[in-house]
């Protein structure tokens, strides 16, 4: 494993620089040290600036297709190494094999659609109606951005910004967070390898995040900066990007409701259910949170759930046979015991799971719980971790208005046969995506986002890339 964590030091102008401020970073399965990592600090956060600044220059100078073809050989490398990509995302995350390889997959994915949209940054000459001018609209690289990424999805929250403002023509600083650096310093040789110049992308893990961002947000060739995590720390960041009235794109938090009517397919809902909450363990802003199901099927529905939740094999995740890996940190596991401990004080039932394991690692059980009242603290915020709340319903105005009766919106979930009425309920619900009969919403070519407290803006699809550029417009007359 030695290999694995042969990249530990900060990452500036296309070289690596240790410093002697260092922070371990843990194998959640096992609490063993995985690594020591460089903390990079404000001299290290301006040498980057003035690297990504100097890149860029020729960067955005270059023609789309000069950009779109590093971009399609960075997605050609990563898919051809994700096995060691998954391997790594497993060791510092906790995630079992098949999520990491799911997540390797999705997350070089973003190389190859960006490399596509590089090309299409479409303006527009169009004739003013009133005054006969021509009006000629183009879009240009922003500038600098920063980027901000979380540990639940250590590769594909990094590639999913760094590959549009590439392809938007900008220079990056990502600060990975602090529980999983190694994948985002693990990319960075193969992105030399595709063609990225030296300084265009650069990355600072560090333990002191606060000071570092906001020292950065102050600086004046930044003028985007690209956020995913909790809405705490985005309503922080807005505050902070205000002062330089940057461009904000935040993907906050989330509490997903799931909608289950009388007549939903019961084979597609189950298993869309166990999508949504299960992939990438219940860590995600995406995660199925408050399960509503109609109080006509809800016993079969509980039953065939806690059947499969229950059939899950908890354990270290690089063990291929494993399905359900630790939570991240301990902080993370306790939140979660927290939760089932308040829903059941308040009328749950426990149908499987609801235990902390003893022995070393940060496991929670996939865990499903019936009969959770509206006051349990699980509803109204977000759980992240492996365990299915189910409530009942009978009426479709009343469903739709629980589901709403939240700050968040980033995703709900409908199932249901009637198109027609599943259609007329995804219109009413306050999210910014909804999987109808589907569990898994994520695409690299849809535009991911949330309204309300979910955040600013959209990651992926064509929007993504616009985050990244300004429009100009040229007003002339011939």
């Amino acid at each position: 494993m030695g290999s694995k964590m042969e990249f530990t030091d900060l990452y500036i102008n296309g070289e690596w620089r240790s410093t002697s401020d260092r922070f371990d970073v843990n194998n959640p399965a096992t609490e063993e040290v995985l690594a020591s990592v460089a903390s990079a600090d404000i001299a290290d956060a301006d040498a980057a600036l003035d690297a990504a600044d100097a890149a860029m220059k020729d960067w955005a100078a270059r023609t789309p297709r000069e950009r779109s073809e590093v971009l399609r050989r960075a997605w050609e490398l990563m898919t051809a190494r994700l096995d060691h990509f998954a391997h790594l995302i497993t060791l510092e995350n906790g995630k079992a094999g098949v999520d990491a390889k799911g997540e390797a997959t999705y997350a070089a994915e973003f190389f190859r659609w960006f490399a596509e949209e590089a090309v299409r940054a479409d303006g527009m000459i169009t004739h003013a109606p009133a005054s006969g001018a021509r009006i000629m609209v183009q879009h240009k690289p922003a500038g600098l951005a920063v980027l901000i990424t979380p540990w639940n999805y250590p590769a594909a929250m990094g590639t999913r910004k760094i590959a549009p403002a590439l392809a938007a023509g900008c220079g990056v600083i990502i600060k990975p967070a602090s529980e999983t650096p190694l994948t985002m310093l693990a990319l960075m040789p193969l992105l030399e390898q595709a063609g990225v110049p030296k300084g265009l992308v650069n990355v600072l893990p560090s333990r002191r995040t606060g000071a570092l961002v906001d020292h950065m947000l102050h600086d004046p060739r930044v003028r985007v900066v690209s956020f995913t995590g909790s809405t705490g720390v985005g309503q922080k960041l807005l505050k902070g990007a205000a002062d330089q009235v940057l461009k904000p794109a935040m993907e906050l938090g989330g509490n997903a409701p799931v909608v289950v009517f009388d007549d939903a397919d019961m084979d597609v809902a189950i298993e869309g259910t166990m999508l949504a909450k299960m992939r990438n363990l219940g860590e995600a802003c995406t995660a199925a949170n408050r399960i509503y199901v109609h109080e006509d099927i809800a016993e079969e529905f509980t039953k065939r759930l806690t059947d499969r939740m229950s059939a899950l094999k908890l354990g270290d995740g690089t063990d291929p046979s494993v399905d359900v890996g630790p939570l991240v940190n301990a902080d993370t596991r306790d939140k979660v015991a927290d939760f089932v401990a308040d829903a059941v004080a308040k009328g749950a039932s426990v149908e499987c799971g609801g235990t902390v394991p003893e022995g070393k690692g940060f496991y929670y059980p996939p865990t499903v719980l019936s009969n959770v009242s509206e006051d349990a603290d699980c509803v109204h915020d977000e759980i992240f971790g492996p365990v299915a709340a189910i409530q009942t319903f009978t009426d479709q105005d009343e469903v739709v208005r629980r589901a709403n009766d939240t700050e968040y919106g980033l995703v709900a979930y409908v199932f249901s046969e009637d198109f027609k009425r599943a259609l007329q309920v995804c219109e009413r619900l306050e999210y910014g995506m909804v999987g109808l009969n589907r569990g898994l919403v994520s695409d690299p070519a849809a535009p991911f986002g949330g309204t309300k407290q979910s955040g600013l803006g959209r990651e992926g699809g064509h929007e993504g890339m616009l985050e990244f550029m300004e429009t100009q417009y040229i007003s002339a007359s011939w």
